[in-house]
C-alpha cells in the first residue's frame, strides 16, 4: 500500500475545502486502516496451510510524509510486515519503484494500492493474485478514468511513463501501452476511490 502520513494539512488536500483539514486526515487514518484490514484478511487467507499449499503474502506499507523512523513505528501500530519509504517523483515513478523494489526481491507478484479505497475488500485482493497466476497486468478501473489497483508479476516501467497522472485517461492510457507492449491484462470490477468532497457519497 502507497500511503501519506495523516497530517492535518498534509494529506487529503483535495477534500479540505469541503470537510477541513482535520477531518480531512481522520478520513485519510480510517481509510489507511480499512485497507490494510482487507490486506491483512487477504494476508491470512493466503497463508500456507498445513499440507504445504497456499502463499505467503507481504504487506509492505510504502510511506511518505514522515521520516524512517516515525514510519516504522507507524508501520508497527498498523500491523504491516514491513516498511518502505515511497521516494520522490510522480505517482507513476513511485509506483513503479516499489514494483521493481517487488521484483528484484524475489516475489512472484507484486500487488499495489492506494490508501484511499472504502470499497476495498480482501477479496478484491485475492482475485488480483489469481488474475496474475494466468496474466502478466492486473488493473482495477476506477470511476474517475484511473485506476485503484495494479498487479505485476514482472517489473514494468513500460505502463507507467507518458501517463497523464491525475486525469481520466490514466485507466486507458495504461491500457493502450499494455497493448503496445504485448503484456496481458485482467480487469477487476470498478472501484469509487475517495479524493473529492463530492466522492464521500459513495462512502457513506
Amino acid at each position: 500500500m502507497l500511503a501519506r502520513w495523516p497530517a492535518p494539512g498534509r494529506c487529503k488536500s483535495r477534500l479540505v475545502p469541503g470537510v477541513g483539514r482535520a477531518r480531512a486526515a481522520a478520513i485519510q487514518a480510517r481509510l489507511t486502516q480499512h485497507g490494510l484490514a482487507a490486506a491483512a484478511q487477504a494476508r491470512r487467507a493466503m497463508a500456507p496451510g498445513a499440507d504445504g499449499r497456499g502463499t505467503g503474502l507481504e504487506l509492505v506499507l510504502a510511506t511518505s510524509g514522515l521520516g524512517p523512523r516515525a514510519a516504522v513505528r507507524w508501520g508497527s501500530l498498523l500491523g504491516v510486515d514491513r516498511v518502505v519509504e515511497q521516494g520522490k517523483g510522480s505517482l507513476g515513478l513511485r509506483m513503479q519503484r516499489q514494483i521493481l523494489r517487488g521484483c528484484r526481491e524475489g516475489a512472484a507478484a507484486v500487488v499495489l494500492i492506494g490508501s484511499d479505497l472504502p470499497e476495498l475488500a480482501a477479496e478484491d485482493l485475492l482475485e488480483a493474485f489469481r488474475a496474475l497466476e494466468h496474466t502478466a497486468l492486473v488493473l482495477g478501473p476506477a470511476g474517475d478514468g484511473g485506476y485503484w489497483l495494479i498487479g505485476r508479476r514482472r517489473a514494468t516501467p513500460q505502463v507507467f511513463t507518458g501517463i497523464d497522472w491525475g486525469s481520466d485517461r490514466v485507466l486507458a492510457q495504461t491500457l493502450r501501452l499494455a497493448l503496445q507492449t504485448g503484456l496481458g491484462t485482467a480487469l477487476l470490477a470498478e472501484r469509487h476511490d475517495l479524493d473529492r468532497p463530492a466522492d464521500l457519497a459513495h462512502w457513506r
